[in-house]
C-alpha cells in the first residue's frame, strides 16, 4: 500500500469513526429521553431484538455463514457480558446527566487493561501503569468520593464500565477467529431473551411514539457495531480512537440543549482524564 492509499483509507476510517461517535451520541440521548417512562431492561430488550432484525438481511444476503463458529460458548459469554453492561448503562443514563454518563463511558478500556493483565498474563509496562492511574484519577474527579455522595447512577456506570471491559478482553480473543459480524450477531441473538426475562417484571406496553424511539435506538445501535468495525478495519485504533472524545461535546451539547443539562468542570475534567489514559494504552498496544 502507498502512502496516498494509506492516507485515503485513513480519511474512511476517521469518517467511519465519526458516525459512529454520532450514532452512539444519539442512542445514549434517546436513552435518556424514553427512560423516564420505560424501563430501562425494557430498551436494552429492544434495542438487540431490534439489532437482530437489522443484521438479519445481511447474515441472509451471506448464506448464514456468520452463524458458523467453532466457539460459540466464548460467543455466549461474550454476550452475556455485553448484555449485563447493557442493563447497567442504560441504568445510569436514566438517573444521571448525559454528558456525566459519557464521561464515566471511556474507563471501559481501562478495565479491560486490569482484566487483561490479571487473567491474560499481559505485562503491566510503565506506561501502562501511568496511563491507568491517570484513567482512574480522572474516574474519581467525576465521582468525587468523600465530597459527594455515590448516586446509583455512578454506580451502574462503574458495574458498566467494569462489565464492557471484561467483554472487550472476551472481544479480543474472538476477533482472532471470528468477523465483526459474527461477533455482533451472537450478542444480540443472547442478549435479546436475557434482556426480555430482566425486562418482564417491568414491562410497560409501549405507545406508537415510544414504539418509534426504540425502533430508533436499535437501528443506530446497529449503525454504531457496523461503523465502529469499518473504522477499525481501514484505519490504525491511535488514528481513530481520538475522534471517540466527540461523543462527550456532542453528549454535553445535546443534555444542554434538550434537557438542561451543564456539565460541571468536574465532569470535563476527569472526562479527559480517562480519555487521555485510555488513549496512550491504545498507543501503547499499536507500539
Amino acid at each position: 500500500m502507498n502512502a496516498r492509499e494509506g492516507g485515503t483509507d485513513t480519511l474512511k476510517g476517521m469518517a467511519f469513526m465519526g458516525v459512529s461517535t454520532m450514532a452512539v451520541a444519539s442512542v445514549n440521548a434517546i436513552g435518556h429521553h424514553v427512560s423516564v417512562e420505560i424501563h430501562p431492561f425494557e430498551i436494552v430488550f429492544f434495542r438487540s431484538m431490534i439489532s437482530v432484525f437489522v443484521l438479519a438481511p445481511v447474515i441472509v444476503r451471506r448464506k448464514f455463514t456468520p452463524l458458523r463458529t467453532r466457539r460459540p460458548a466464548l460467543l455466549a459469554a461474550r454476550g452475556l457480558l455485553d448484555g449485563a453492561s447493557a442493563l447497567f448503562f442504560f441504568v445510569a443514563l436514566s438517573l444521571s446527566p448525559l454528558a456525566k454518563v459519557t464521561a464515566l463511558s471511556f474507563s471501559a478500556p481501562l478495565f479491560a487493561t486490569v482484566l487483561a493483565v490479571l487473567f491474560l498474563g499481559e505485562a503491566l509496562r510503565v506506561r501502562r501503569a501511568a496511563a491507568l492511574l491517570v484513567g482512574f484519577a480522572g474516574t474519581l474527579v467525576i465521582l468525587r468520593p468523600g465530597f459527594v455522595s455515590l448516586d446509583l447512577g455512578a454506580v451502574s456506570m462503574l458495574g458498566f464500565a467494569a462489565l464492557w471491559g471484561g467483554a472487550m478482553v472476551v472481544t479480543k480473543g474472538l476477533s482472532r477467529t471470528e468477523s465483526s459480524l459474527t461477533i455482533a450477531l451472537y450478542s444480540a441473538l443472547v442478549i435479546t431473551p436475557f434482556a426480555l426475562l430482566a425486562a418482564l417484571p417491568f414491562w410497560t406496553t409501549p405507545s406508537l411514539a415510544q414504539l418509534a424511539w426504540l425502533v430508533l435506538i436499535g437501528f443506530l445501535s446497529s449503525v454504531r457495531q457496523v461503523t465502529l468495525a469499518e473504522a477499525f478495519r481501514h484505519a490504525e485504533a491511535t488514528a481513530v480512537l481520538p475522534l471517540d472524545f466527540t461523543k462527550l461535546i456532542f453528549a454535553a451539547i445535546i443534555g444542554a440543549i434538550v434537557f438542561g443539562e451543564i456539565p460541571s468542570i468536574g465532569t470535563w475534567l476527569g472526562g479527559i482524564l480517562i480519555f487521555v489514559g485510555g488513549i496512550t494504552i491504545a498507543y501503547g498496544e499499536r507500539r
